[in-house]
């Protein structure tokens, strides 16, 4: 969540204060990514709880 967060800050500083609009936009997809892979990593994690469950 963290990480998504400064990804944010981390692209609006580019878009606007350093006028690389392009770099900040290339930036600003970081946190969708960033947050489908904790995703993936959670699902994962509960996945591999319920077969330990189920066993």
């Amino acid at each position: 969540m963290i990480a998504s967060i400064g990804s944010v800050a981390l692209a609006l500083y580019f878009y606007y204060v350093r006028g690389d609009k392009q770099r900040g936009q290339f930036v600003g997809l970081w946190p969708t990514t960033i947050l489908a892979v904790a995703s993936y990593f959670k699902l994962e994690e509960i996945k591999q709880k319920l077969d330990e469950l189920s066993e």
